[in-house]
């Protein structure tokens, strides 16, 4: 996760934030304003994985204004929130590893999916790395995606019929029609 500088929201000043609310209530206005936070702070930063055991290492889950950092089993539980709405998934089955997609995976295939069209790229080749690297995608929010996310993007839009992904040897790609 790469540091930058981050509009942090009134909560993470606030050291309570930072230790799970035992009152349902209270805790659900906690753990949705930790899911917002934490999509804005990827979205912002482009982060695509959070790695758990690695997490208070950053200023994300750890304040040191204040002092407070968020324990691994509220992150994790947090993360697993966050996959029950398509915002997240586990990378590895200890949940240590995790996929963030601030935009879900259908969100980033139908933004894609518009970018190949309105460029006239349809009915083309595209490597994986002109898609999200090339000149062509600079000022696309998903320019610079991580390849494990783009793919499981692109076989959303394989299962629509919108493109064929193609894995050779020395070439990764995909063919929008």
């Amino acid at each position: 996760m790469s540091e930058v500088e981050i509009d942090w929201p009134w909560q993470y000043s606030f050291p309570p934030f930072f230790t799970l609310q035992p009152h349902p209530e209270t805790r659900h206005k906690q753990v949705a304003a930790w899911k917002s936070l934490i999509l804005a702070y990827c979205q912002k930063t482009k982060t695509y994985i959070i790695d758990v055991r690695e997490a208070t290492q950053f200023s994300l889950f750890n304040n040191s204004a204040i002092n407070r950092k968020l324990e691994h089993n509220v992150i994790v539980s947090i993360l697993s929130e966050l996959q029950k709405t398509g915002n997240a998934a586990a990378v590895d089955k200890a949940k240590n590893r995790w996929e963030i997609y601030w935009h879900t995976l259908e969100e980033w295939a139908s933004m894609i999916y518009e970018y190949v069209s309105n460029s006239g790229m349809q009915n083309t080749v595209l490597t994986l790395y002109e898609l999200v690297h090339g000149e062509n995608s600079n000022g696309e929010e998903f320019n610079g995606m991580q390849q494990e996310v783009l793919l499981k993007v692109l076989k959303v839009l394989e299962r629509e019929r919108k493109c064929e992904v193609i894995v050779e040897d020395d070439m990764q790609g995909a063919k929008f029609f």
